[in-house]
């Protein structure tokens, strides 16, 4: 017997599917799960943002798997690895090509299928749309729009990797890829230096030994950190240590293979007192008599191991206020 679910997950009468237009057969709305067939109540007009899973396909729910089916068309980062998802839950639903280089043609055919009453149902390759994902400039169009956005929460590489790794998940910041370039991941690692809150970074397995190195120079060889490879899939492994101890071993080990996280510990230096910024401060006039405001602040900087983003801002105070 086939069971028929709403988006809700309540049970819903049977009834026949609706016709297509033009009078076409009928496609049925239905999902296989538990080796049983269900079918799927229609779902609302309007963008559905679809979790699916990252890595391992029963990570799925059940009203995910309902709202996939009985969408008029889904919208994959890449259709190949969605086309797998779908056929492993025997949905039929027509697939269509959303990316990072879609254009704003291609959006406005969607928020015009959107308002003519359709039902789309947004996802990645895997995990959360949106998250590090160009689904957002969709879901911008579409409430510009006046467009209905749905979320159908589930599976997030972020929060798996955050609840595996074993640091503080009070407070915690998502950076997602840092720079290619050695001088500009440095910069922005130097940013993210007081940063107070546990950071969640996503990295390329070929960069990551490059990236552990620079986190352990800029951000310190003692911060505890985790290195998550692979995480709801067969070879999944979570390393933790400190910054330096994991950069060691992967310069060892060599770039691993698969999906990484890291997770990096929040900074744990003291509370400035008013003693520290009139120590600074001193600092800073004596070298402004003999310096540029660039010059002095490197100078300082160097001298108190502060960030450098943090003195020059304050040369820029007192060089203001004493010009």
């Amino acid at each position: 017997m086939t069971r028929r679910f709403d988006a809700q997950g309540q049970a819903a009468p049977m009834r026949p599917p609706a016709q297509k237009p033009g009078g076409d057969r009928p496609r049925a709305l239905t999902f296989t799960a538990f080796g049983l067939a269900s079918e799927a109540e229609p779902v609302a007009p309007g963008l559905h943002i679809v979790a699916t899973p990252i890595g391992n396909l029963r990570d799925i729910t059940i009203r995910a798997l309902a709202t996939l089916a009985a969408a008029d068309a889904v919208l994959a980062e890449d259709t190949r690895v969605t086309r797998t998802l779908l056929a492993h839950y025997g949905i039929t639903t027509p697939l269509l090509a959303y990316h990072e280089h879609s254009n704003e043609a291609v959006r406005e055919r969607m928020v015009a299928r959107l308002r003519a009453g359709e039902a789309l149902a947004l996802v990645s390759d895997a995990g959360t749309p949106l998250v590090s994902d160009p689904g957002y400039k969709l879901v911008q169009a579409a409430i510009a729009a006046g467009i209905a956005i749905t979320p159908v929460p589930g599976p997030s590489a972020v929060m798996t990797a955050l609840v595996a790794a074993g640091l503080p998940t009070d407070r915690f910041f998502f950076e997602g890829f840092l720079p290619q370039k050695a001088g500009a991941r440095r910069n922005r690692l130097e940013a993210l230096i007081r940063v107070p809150g546990t950071l969640v970074l996503f990295e390329s397995p070929h960069r990551l030994p490059e990236m552990l190195a620079d986190a352990a120079a800029v951000l310190g060889p003692d911060r505890p950190a985790a290195v998550t490879r692979e995480l709801t899939k067969f070879y999944e492994t979570i390393r933790r240590d400190t910054l330096g101890a994991l950069s060691e071993r992967f310069a060892q080990d060599g770039a691993p293979k698969g999906e990484i996280v890291v997770i990096i510990g929040a900074a744990t230096t003291p509370e400035r007192t008013a003693e520290d910024d009139t120590a600074l401060d001193a600092l800073l006039r004596s070298a402004l008599e003999r310096h540029s405001i660039k010059d002095a602040a490197s100078l300082v900087a160097d001298q108190t191991g502060q960030p450098r983003r943090l003195v020059y801002a304050r040369a820029l105070v007192l060089a203001r206020s004493e010009g």
